[in-house]
């Protein structure tokens, strides 16, 4: 208790805080560096398989990409790629089937046309926007949808309620779903792996040498963690939205939908600054707005068994950059 306590006083403090992050993976973390990628997925027969390469950017070649409010659209596109390129790898040690079946005609079309590495390509593209789409529809219009349900009960009400009663739906969608996903059997290993992503970085800013002794002992829950960014994604839809409908009364449900879509890379843009700023400073404005994200982490972080640990230490020092300090957030 006292080494958590001491951890995070000193991120509390200004300590080093590094921009190396990760993602749980089945059975793995992947770990993105400066400059590299590496993907570390533990196999069924308890060895490690350790995928690590150079790390290129869309800024590296068109530097207006990091330029505020762009940068937080290409950001988020280019973490949703990684995520599932890497989450499919992982998934190739651990087929749902032992017998591997016979490819269908429609398969051996696409792989004859393609060929193996576009269309891994493309089902990679398509799992990505598929992934979106679900997460668009499910926190952003369901919920909308909801409310012109429910404010059909109650047509004398201000617009402003329809907003309070989306912007509530929201949230309790987004936190059902979280929780949901953590009662399965799965999923809670996975977030395990989540628990010692996090456990390792902490150990890494805290200065102490990266072992399975010293990792184990740090928290769990990370203040720089992607599932507060996605929080904070919900909270600023809440906000933009209240603010344009207040000056544009629209209460026509699909139209209402469609312009909670072409607010969504702005909504995407305003989170990723909020994060990048609260993520590299500790005042108490700060530490308010990454608290909701601290809280939610209980359903989408646990504790690691050691073989979890060694996963993260593995992918994590395969990133580290040569040169001290170019990894400072």
């Amino acid at each position: 208790m006292l080494k958590r306590i001491k951890t995070l006083l000193l991120l509390a403090a200004g300590g080093f805080k590094t921009m190396i992050g990760g993602q749980a993976l089945i059975e793995g973390i992947m770990m993105l560096g400066p400059d590299k990628k590496s993907i570390v997925v533990r196999k069924p027969d308890g060895e490690l398989e350790v995928k690590t390469e150079p790390r290129k950017t869309l800024k590296e070649k068109y530097p207006f990409v990091g330029l505020p409010l762009i940068r937080g659209v290409v950001n988020f596109c280019s973490s949703m790629y990684n995520g599932v390129t890497a989450l499919m790898y992982s998934a190739e040690f651990y087929p749902e089937d032992e017998e591997e079946a016979e490819p269908s005609k429609f398969e051996a079309w696409l792989d004859k046309t393609l060929g193996s590495e576009k269309l891994a390509g493309a089902v990679i593209t398509v799992a990505m926007v598929m992934g979106m789409a679900f997460s668009v529809f499910l926190f952003i219009l369901l919920p909308t949808a909801l409310g012109g349900v429910v404010m059909r009960f109650f047509p004398g009400c201000p617009l402003w309620v329809r907003n309070l009663v989306e912007g509530a739906l929201k949230v309790v969608i987004f936190l059902s779903y979280l929780i949901l996903c953590s009662k399965m059997k799965d999923i809670h290993r996975t977030f395990q792996y989540h628990g010692a992503e996090h456990k390792t970085i902490f150990c890494y800013e805290a200065g102490e040498p990266l072992t399975v002794e010293n990792v184990r002992k740090q928290p769990k829950h990370h203040p720089r963690c992607g599932t507060s960014f996605l929080f904070v994604v919900i909270v600023v839809s809440i906000l933009l939205s209240s603010v344009v409908f207040s000056f544009f009364p629209v209460e026509n449900t699909f139209a209402r939908m469609g312009l909670h879509l072409l607010m969504l890379p702005v909504v995407v843009s305003i989170t990723y600054e909020i994060n990048r700023y609260v993520g590299g400073h500790d005042g108490p404005v700060c530490r308010m707005v990454r608290a909701p994200g601290m809280g939610i982490q209980r359903w989408t972080t646990f504790e690691p068994d050691d073989s979890m640990i060694e996963v993260g230490i593995k992918a994590f020092t395969e990133v580290l950059p040569q040169t001290e300090g170019t990894d400072r957030w």
